[in-house]
């Protein structure tokens, strides 16, 4: 299972090809499986290297989910908690249980593990596999490139014809073919970041960035509209050559200052294109085919002369006085083939055009009523540009233009006025909820439109609304379809697979974020998620065929499974306002950080008081973050790095008093990225900065690994206001891009709805992680000991003793808090609480307060073990192991100690090329991996072969028996038009007689039957009655053996 997808966030646990009912919201996840947990809280850190490397190698690999053998969900009981184990009120085989985990994992005082809790709820450890159990096998074609590696080339459309698959980038066009997908050999475009284990693919000469792209497959073509306003076609055989880069066949200016936001192919060859404003125009047929028939040379001749022809159709936007074209941007098109129209739509109104006469037939809204009448179309700023360019003003022309501009204001003020008007009888918010987002038309020729409140509205051919249904409350992104189903794209990441009638086939989570574009090539449909990545899934699905494949990638798990190890130093300090030393600095974080890739650096105390926390809280109302303090500690802790020589900045978040920051050693930039950042504050009601958390989220070898830098609530009595603060943080800690990445300027931005905005509070967003490494300054005190004590204890080093009084030891023990992590032994005196600039144990406060010695400043982690013994897999992928854990008594700038804690991380991946050329070789050699149904295209011709095994069968006694080897195969060849909701079926029967009886088995010759009923199996007189069945019942003596050299046309049926 890929990191990158959110299984565990969603509730409702169904098999993604047994969907609910339709009055059910579908989620689709599993069930996570809740093992007992057995941690290490005292783990000597020295005991991780070689000795645990050599017990992994050692350890059986045993899955971290259950392997539910008979097709339904896992029934989990509710797993015991440490408090009921310690009170004696478990049973005796909960009770066995625990025994045998501690006498395999080693005994309390032996030194071992130590079964503090049970783990389970929001803090159980997410479920990985090697092939995700709750979806179909994926082919990944584009794997999920880090967002960091993608500014400026953003993927941000798809299409898809028969042996290409397309996509349109911030920087050109990419084309994959579709034969070559499983090919190992890696294109010589691949070479730059976040394509490395892409398929091979080409791409064109740099373009501005593609936002729409439409496939024509009578002229071999691909269009696609920028951002420029150019409409550019592309060759399908010029994208198919060795040419590193290629180049477009014509290209011509659609419009003069806005982006080309739509474009479609009519029935009649007509290219149609909608930009902002409402503006849709249209280009004949007879001017783009001159146009592709010229040479490479007359392309500038070929551009003017499409670009002059094309037709406005704001002339032909009234019917009768009656009906206007919508003012607003033209987002989608789609060409209804069966009744040759074109649908264009807007986010909140339709219309329909006759795609012969370019008339607008009908504007109607999403309530399918019909937009009320303005008799004069208003002039939009793109007529205002155009006019400006055709006609230079005179001093004649001047009267004319004041009218102009008068006549521009009074349409502006209707425009406005008319606004108002939609939001006094609807209202703002449910428009805002139900934009039109997508658009599809399935083989039954209804259309069907996908709204931002998750509803998909089903139409008639002349706009009258059939149905409305719900399946899933994320908004629709994006549809697709292909015979009688139907593929819908939400933002959720979520797949949902439909009939024509509106039915819930399957459904899956395909990607961790928003699926943008599908296309459906081959006999896959191709998902676009919103990070760049690219995935196929059989069309088939759900299906026998999901089984094979993955129990056949799950067998080659070692084949393109790769281990990776990391060193990570995490430090934190409590720097009380003050600025630290060079010295300090160094002796904290320079002289650990030769061998470690990645940094991680906590500090609390930035900056307090009244005026900067109300700084901070201001800034953060807006959307800005960050302060001068802030930025000298991110600056001089760099420079204690060698920050631009041998480590990068990742990321930093800063909230008040609160800053994080991270930096990533030069050699592992091209594996560390999709930093995100996260702010929780607690203090005030949960309103001020002056306590709480802000976190760093960072994919490391496609692994998320999150740090958490935490103050909470002061005070040795606040015990309580402590654990609800990390309960605060760890439930409601959202990651967001950093404010101010660059990659968030270029991305594809989406529309928020307030469904994408809901956070399910059972799987918080850190419980998805691989890793969480909690630090900061916990400040949990030492019960019931004096100041004294505390003293005598710290100077005779009895360290085990004053943890026995350790509040955060006490409520980590009765599952309070920090549940389902860890920390390493203890073995440096107390960091809090000293006197500034005093060196050695002496240095404890010694005033008039006299605060107990305590360990306020920690660090604590959970890594993808359920078991403390669990080896490094991709069922566990992320093991981490103490190397070292510290304080540094010898920094003497704050009255805390500066901590660090450096861990030594295995990290299983997937080598995605590997794993696509074994789904290859799979799909290649397995026979019953073949697909069953296939598309013969028009001109096409296809083979169809039916093989019998000569299979005889012996009945009764030695010297008599039967041979039962007849066999019959029922061919059924579906034929629709492509102007035509009307299939017709063919039924071809093939019967393979049994052969000629040898001499030796005395046995009747079998007889031919009689011929099967013309009726399709399951199917009444009710359903599709638009099928007319044609049955050719073939006997064995009208069967010629065909070669393969003998080719016949299946048109012609």
């Amino acid at each position: 299972m890929e990191p990158d997808d959110d299984v565990a966030r969603r509730k409702g646990v169904v098999s993604y090809g047994q969907p609910p009912p339709r009055d059910a919201e579908a989620t689709f996840v599993y069930t996570r499986h809740a093992p007992l947990r057995v941690h290490s809280f005292g783990d000597d850190p020295a005991a991780s290297s070689a000795a645990a490397q050599q017990q992994r190698l050692d350890t059986p690999r045993s899955a971290s989910f259950p392997q539910d053998r008979h097709g339904g969900e896992t029934s989990l009981a509710p797993a015991p908690s440490l408090v009921a184990w310690v009170d004696g009120s478990l049973g005796s085989a909960s009770s066995a249980s625990l025994d045998r985990a501690l006498s395999e994992y080693g005994s309390v005082g032996g030194g071992g593990a130590l079964p503090e809790f049970v783990g389970a709820g929001a803090f159980r450890v997410p479920l990985r596999a090697a092939v995700h159990p709750a979806r179909p096998p994926a082919l990944e074609v584009r794997p999920h490139p880090l967002r960091e590696t993608q500014v400026g080339s953003f993927l941000r459309t798809l299409a898809c014809d028969r042996r290409q698959l397309w996509a349109g980038a911030e920087c050109g066009v990419r084309v994959w073919p579709l034969d070559e997908v499983f090919l190992g050999a890696r294109c010589p475009a691949a070479a730059r970041r976040g394509d490395e284990e892409t398929a091979p693919f080409r791409e064109s000469a740099p373009a501005p960035p593609a936002l729409c792209v439409a496939v024509d497959a009578a002229n071999r073509v691909v269009w696609t509209g920028h951002r420029d306003g150019r409409i550019r076609a592309w060759r399908t055989d010029h994208a198919a050559g060795d040419a590193p880069l290629f180049t477009e066949a014509v290209s011509w200016q659609a419009f003069a200052r806005t982006p080309v936001l739509s474009i479609v192919v009519t029935s009649y060859g007509e290219i149609w294109s909608g930009s902002e404003g409402g503006i849709i125009k249209a280009w004949p047929w007879d001017a783009i085919a001159r146009s592709l028939s010229l040479t490479q040379e007359g392309k500038h001749i070929a551009a003017l002369m499409v670009e002059r022809a094309y037709v406005d159709l704001r002339n032909h936007a009234a019917v009768g006085n009656m009906f206007s074209l919508p003012t607003a941007d033209v987002k989608y098109m789609l060409a209804d083939h069966c009744r040759a129209k074109v649908w264009s739509l807007t986010s909140m109104t339709f219309a329909i055009w006759d795609a012969r006469t370019r008339d607008l037939l009908r504007v109607f809204g999403m309530d399918g009523h019909v937009e009320s009448a303005r008799l004069e179309p208003p002039m939009m700023p793109e007529q205002f540009i155009e006019e400006e360019i055709k006609v230079k003003p005179t001093k004649k022309d001047k009267p004319q233009c004041s009218f102009t501009f008068l006549q521009k204001s009074r349409n502006a003020l209707m425009g406005a006025a008319d606004a108002m008007r939609r939001v006094a009888t609807k209202g703002t918010l449910i428009e805002e909820n139900r934009r039109t987002e997508a658009v599809a038309q399935p083989m039954d020729g209804t259309i069907w439109s996908g709204c931002t409140n998750g509803s998909i509205i089903v139409w008639d051919g002349n706009g009258n609304k059939l149905q409305e249904f719900q399946h899933h409350a994320s908004s629709v992104q994006c549809m697709e379809t292909f015979g009688e189903r139907v593929w819908v794209g939400y933002a959720s990441g979520t797949i949902q697979v439909m009939d024509v009638e509106g039915n819930l086939l399957a459904g899956w989570t395909a990607h961790s974020c928003p699926v943008i574009k599908m296309a459906i090539g081959g006999s896959y449909i191709f998902s676009l998620a919103h990070h760049g990545g690219i995935r196929g899934w059989p069309l088939s699905s759900p299906g026998p065929l999901d089984d094979i494949l993955r129990t056949e990638l799950a067998n080659r798990e070692l084949s393109y499974m790769r281990l990776e190890n990391i060193k990570i130093l995490v430090g934190t300090w409590n720097v009380a306002q003050v600025k630290a030393s060079y010295e300090s600095l160094w002796s904290w974080l320079g002289s650990a950080s030769p061998d470690v890739g990645l940094v991680v650096v906590g500090l609390q105390e930035v900056e307090m008081g009244a005026g900067a926390l109300a700084m901070a809280a201001a800034k953060e109302s807006v959307g800005l973050e960050g302060s001068n303090n802030g930025q000298w500690w991110i600056d001089n802790i760099g420079k204690t790095l060698d920050e631009g020589i041998s480590f990068h900045r990742v990321g930093s978040r800063q909230l008040a008093g609160l800053l994080i920051a991270a930096w990533a050693r030069n050699d592992l930039k091209p594996y560390i990225g999709d930093v995100d950042a996260a702010a929780v504050p607690c203090g005030f009601g949960h309103a001020i900065g002056n306590k709480g958390g802000v976190g760093l989220r960072i994919r490391v070898h496609d692994r998320r690994i999150c740090f958490v830098n935490n103050h909470f609530a002061a005070h040795l009595e606040n015990v309580s206001r402590r654990n609800a603060d990390f309960d605060h943080i760890y439930r409601t800690m959202t990651f967001n891009k950093p404010h101010g990445s660059t990659a968030s300027t270029t991305s594809v931005q989406l529309p928020k709805t307030a469904s994408d905005n809901q956070t399910d509070e059972d799987t918080p967003e850190l419980a998805e992680a691989d890793m969480v490494v909690f630090l900061g300054d916990f400040n949990y005190r030492l019960n019931g000991i004096t100041y004294d004590e505390a003293r005598d204890m710290v100077s005779q080093r009895s360290f085990d003793w004053l943890r026995e009084r350790d509040q955060l030891r006490i409520e980590m023990k009765a599952g309070n808090v920090f549940q389902g992590m860890r920390e390493g032994a203890i073995k440096f005196p107390p960091t809090y609480k000293f006197q500034r600039h005093q060196p050695g144990l002496a240095g404890y406060d010694s005033g008039e307060k006299k605060r107990i010695p305590a360990w306020c400043d920690r660090i604590l982690y959970r890594d993808s073990r359920s078991v403390s013994i669990a080896g490094c897999s991709l069922e566990c992928p992320v093991v981490a192991a103490i190397t070292s854990y510290e304080a540094c008594m010898d920094v003497t700038d704050s009255d805390h100690k500066p901590v660090r804690c450096t861990f030594s991380v295995d990290i299983a991946r997937v080598d995605e090329l590997t794993r696509r050329q074994e789904y290859g070789k799979i799909i290649k050699s397995n026979k019953k991996v073949q697909p069953s149904v296939g598309l013969i295209e028009p001109g096409e011709t296809m083979e169809v072969i039916v093989h019998h095994e000569d299979i005889f069968t012996e009945e009764g006694f030695a010297d008599r028996c039967e041979i039962t080897g007849d066999t019959e195969v029922v061919l059924l060849v579906n034929v629709t038009g492509s102007t035509s909701t009307k299939t017709i079926t063919h039924r071809v029967h093939v019967r393979h007689c049994c052969p000629k009886i040898p001499s030796s088995f005395p046995v009747n010759t079998p007889t031919i039957t009689d011929a099967p009923s013309d009726a399709v199996p399951g199917e009444g007189p009710g359903k599709r009655s638009y099928k007319n069945n044609q049955s050719n019942h073939l006997q064995r003596s009208d069967f010629v053996p065909f070669g393969s050299a003998e080719v016949h046309d299946l048109c012609g049926m």
